[in-house]
């Protein structure tokens, strides 16, 4: 593929994984049944490395959405949690696992990348325990993408040895701003960076 928005399969399987794990099987089938065939068969035989139209991808995500938000509202945000958490971890343990968080931010490799195509996700602003991140160059076209990337972010953190970390989805795109952004927050030697206290973090898992 070449300019078209893309994502990686990795993205598709971690989120079937995650509605089967949470949720049951029985509504995973839900969420399949809810696309049309010839999708459906594409998403269930993707191999995690492999390459897919991000339209695609988004079509399962609002497909899930239909059937989750009612339940569980904050269900994008702990799927991306799981992804980075799961399949995050067995495929990019080295990108993820750093001796801060610091080290995972500015690393020369972009994680972002691994999963999206094209644009990227870029420190605008550090400090201790503190950090913004801005994406530039991917039209997400969905605020279901920035709620993936919330809690994303924050599993990002956890395995990079960030204690006590939040994030907060401070301006949207889809919300009238000119570009998203996250602010990042950890404790540095017992302190804390600027408190940003995440909307989703610390909800109790559904039943």
């Amino acid at each position: 593929m070449t300019s078209a928005t893309i994502s990686k399969g990795s993205t598709v399987l971690a989120t079937l994984r995650f509605v089967e794990v949470t949720y049951g099987a029985e509504l995973q089938l839900a969420v399949l049944a809810a696309l049309p065939n010839a999708l459906r068969s594409r998403l269930v035989g993707i191999a995690p490395t492999a390459e897919l139209p991000y339209a695609e991808l988004l079509a399962l995500w609002r497909a899930a959405d239909q059937l989750l938000h009612p339940r569980d509202p904050l269900w994008m945000e702990r799927s991306g949690a799981f992804s980075i958490e799961s399949t995050g971890v067995q495929l990019y343990s080295g990108i993820l696992r750093k001796r801060s968080p610091h080290e995972f931010l500015t690393q020369s490799v972009s994680l972002f990348q691994l999963y999206y195509y094209p644009g990227d996700m870029d420190v605008v602003d550090e400090d201790a325990g503190r950090a913004v991140l801005r994406m530039t160059g991917f039209d997400s076209q969905d605020v279901l993408f920035c709620r993936r990337q919330t809690g994303g972010l924050q599993q990002a953190l956890v395995q990079a040895g960030g204690e006590a970390p939040r994030v907060k989805h401070v301006r949207c795109a889809h919300l009238g701003d000119a570009f998203c952004e996250w602010e990042l927050v950890w404790r540095v030697d017992g302190k804390e960076g600027q408190d940003s206290r995440s909307p989703w973090s610390g909800a109790p898992a559904p039943g």
